[in-house]
């Protein structure tokens, strides 16, 4: 695995969908916080809104997927997953939920990723670091934003130019 590419709340854009696989290389992995497919609220009535094209493109993925249930999103139109989920990569113990339930035993890990806001952030609190990539397709402060993260460390990017709007090394 070279990289994680990081994303949340693509709300069944298909813009922002082809978007996150055009920032992929065939030895990424990709991981999304949640509100991938939004079938709860969805905006029907936009040609760029295509959950179901997303959930087709999904059964032949090539690369390791990581997903959580956003507010948004129906388990049912998209079965076996969960609101949270634990994995290691890289050496580190990563959280993942989207962000809109209360009561995540944070304690677990080494890294906690989470979505729902909108709004990017990157931090490190004592021995934590907390990343929400924000969104490319709904960001609120109109500013796309995505991370990645490498056996190095985590850089929260903005899309429009990739440049790090924040790093925080493993070291």
């Amino acid at each position: 695995m070279a990289k994680i590419l990081v994303t949340a709340d693509i709300h069944g854009s298909m813009a922002a969908w082809l978007t996150v696989q055009a920032l992929m290389s065939e030895q990424d992995s990709l991981v999304v916080a949640g509100d991938l497919f939004d079938t709860r609220y969805g905006n029907y009535g936009s040609q760029d809104f295509q959950p179901d094209h997303i959930r087709s493109d999904l059964k032949s993925f090539d690369h390791p997927f990581y997903y959580v249930y956003g507010n948004c999103d129906v388990e049912s139109y998209y079965p076996g997953q969960s609101h949270e989920k634990q994995f290691l990569v890289f050496g580190k113990t990563i959280l993942l939920h989207h962000g809109h339930k209360t009561g995540i035993d944070h304690t677990r890990a080494d890294i906690i990723i989470q979505g729902h806001t909108h709004l990017c952030s990157l931090e490190k609190k004592q021995n934590k670091i907390f990343l929400n990539p924000g969104s490319i397709a709904l960001p609120r402060n109109n500013l796309a934003t995505y991370a990645s993260i490498d056996e190095k460390g985590i850089s929260l990017l903005a899309l429009k130019t990739g440049k790090p709007l924040a790093s925080i090394s493993f070291s």
